[in-house]
């Protein structure tokens, strides 16, 4: 239970009247560039706080803590592959995602090859994005609260957190999403910074937490074949495939790049959430780490040794997705906890409002104008709306369910990791091969579909052991599913030349930005910002090695 003070429940109640209030005076929703892509003239500080905010849920801090106290800084592992990835992404996609005018990842699909593969993944991407984006995030927000309030039904929770993100939301578009965002962001970065200085403190500094935690892999990242977390192959070639996914594929992500005003503008705020990146280890998951030796749970002789979030439920009763909000109660002093619960609820809001914003111009963009190619703008904002309000009430009725699974993190990245493969490889062959076809497309979708379905009823349904990580399994369903590409493109007729032209990468392409950053200032250079950041980035892998 997390005992509040009466400073820290007013500090939490102003803030969710104030996000509230914010969001609807800053909502646009006159015609469907306004509602669904803010008007597309966002600088690059804005696309990148808000990025920032809209990637890290509820889940996400509950989840990278609990991973924490299981098995040490691991799951970091996710988000420094994925600023590669982000690199990766800024170089290559998204010039063409901007220079296009889309307003969804699976209309690039249609540019490209046919409507089949555009009606497909917007389908699996708005089934993603209730069950395991909006539901997820639902589901950890009553955590948090249930632990503020014992004895308050969890279903009541859910609802009243769904009405909060969802009243600013609806009416106001991605307007209002991005600009609660920015403030979240800086919400989350100082109430998470907060929360991790006090920890450090309370276990003795770094001195001794890391005299504590430097036997063994706890402070590796790289990890032995048989680790449930992160298998030292899977690291490599199963993470970029899920990091490209969310940042080069997931509707939530690329949305707030599509709203920029430029393609520099766009590839800036990709950056910049790069940098922020970084410090995710020491604000989200070192507190994880930290707990497990302060005794959180009560639960005297816990082993030092690395054992799976089953058997510390099971066996000791810990329920590792709540490490987060104990730790809260723990170490903060009275008036700082209604700081982080607010860090906590920006979280929650920020990831539910861009889910939500995400269906709905899916759903509008991808399914109903093409049943009503005459829609008037003010249409599709209404169905817009209509569709996010039937998302909330799917995602309140699944949310309960989540917590039949052992974590948040290992639920949204194992389900992840069968579904991302065939459409990661779908936007890479479609961009760097010229000869990928319609129907190579298409079938290499279904095929890597199949492989999904069949491994998840296997595991799931029938209960088979599969005996690979999830992480190893990820590069097989992508391989495979390019294999069905390679081949089908192959034997059948090539692309029309329309379809070619403007939808992939050349060589011409890197050498005209070559000569139009010459005259860059070295410090505007989006490519050497991109270089300082992977220098960054594995500085900080060689620390933690």
């Amino acid at each position: 239970m997390i005992n509040l003070n009466i400073i820290d429940l007013v500090v939490l109640v102003l803030y969710i009247i104030f996000i509230v209030w914010w969001g609807l005076k800053n909502s646009k929703s006159s015609d469907s560039d306004a509602y669904f892509l803010a008007g597309r003239d966002l600088k690059w500080p804005m696309v990148g706080l808000s990025l920032f905010a809209a990637s890290i849920s509820s889940s996400t801090l509950m989840g990278n803590s609990g991973e924490g106290f299981i098995n040490g800084i691991a799951v970091f592992n996710y988000n420094w592959i994925s600023i590669l990835v982000m690199v990766f992404f800024a170089i290559f996609f998204l010039p063409f995602y901007i220079k296009s005018g889309i307003f969804t990842m699976p209309e690039f699909l249609e540019r490209r090859f046919d409507v089949r593969s555009r009606t497909y993944f917007s389908f699996i991407t708005i089934v993603g994005n209730i069950f395991l984006d909006a539901a997820a995030t639902l589901y950890a927000g009553a955590l948090i609260i249930n632990m503020i309030f014992p004895g308050a039904d969890m279903m009541l929770i859910i609802i009243g957190m769904a009405i909060v993100a969802g009243s600013y939301t609806i009416i106001g578009g991605l307007s209002s999403v991005i600009n609660t965002e920015v403030i979240q962001a800086f919400i989350l970065i100082i109430g998470s910074t907060l929360l991790a200085f006090f920890a450090m403190h309370s276990i003795g500094g770094w001195d001794a937490f890391y005299t504590q935690f430097q036997d063994g892999v706890w402070l590796k990242l790289t990890r032995p074949m048989n680790d449930p977390t992160v298998p030292w192959l899977g690291m490599w070639v199963g993470i970029p495939i899920l990091g490209f996914y969310f940042w080069g594929n997931n509707q939530v992500m690329v949305q707030r790049v599509l709203s920029a005003k430029s393609i520099d503008h766009g590839r800036k705020g990709v950056l910049l959430v790069g940098f922020l990146y970084l410090f995710t280890l020491f604000i989200f998951i070192f507190p994880g780490v930290i707990a497990r030796g302060i005794n959180l749970f009560g639960v005297e002789n816990l082993p030092h040794e690395i054992i799976s979030g089953s058997e510390l439920k099971s066996k000791y009763g810990i329920n590792t997705d709540q490490v987060y909000p104990r730790l809260i109660n723990k170490v903060l002093p009275v008036g700082l906890i209604g700081i982080i619960l607010s860090a906590m609820i920006s979280a929650l809001t920020s990831a539910l409002s861009a889910t939500l914003n995400s269906v709905s111009t899916l759903f509008t963009m991808d399914f109903y104008s093409k049943f009503d190619k005459n829609a008037a703008s003010e249409k599709k904002v209404k169905v817009g709306k209509i569709t996010a309000v039937v998302t909330l009430i799917i995602a309140i009725l699944w949310a309960p369910y989540i917590g039949k699974f052992d974590s948040l993190i290992a639920y949204y990245q194992e389900i992840l990791s069968y579904l991302a493969p065939p459409v990661v490889g779908t936007f890479f062959m479609g961009l760097f091969w010229k000869r990928s076809n319609a129907i190579g497309a298409f079938s290499g979708l279904m095929s890597g579909l199949f492989i999904a379905v069949i491994i998840m009823l296997a595991k799931y349904i029938l209960g088979f052991e599969i005996g690979l990580h999830f992480l190893l399994l990820a590069p097989i369903i992508l391989v495979l599913s390019l294999l069905v590409n390679f081949t089908v493109s192959l034997s059948t007729a090539p692309p029309p030349e329309e379809k070619v032209k403007e939808n992939t990468w050349t060589k011409a392409i890197w050498i005209e930005e070559t000569v139009a950053l010459k005259n860059v200032v070295w410090y505007k250079n989006f490519r050497i910002q991109a270089l300082l950041l992977i220098l960054a980035c594995f500085g900080m892998y060689a620390v933690f090695f």
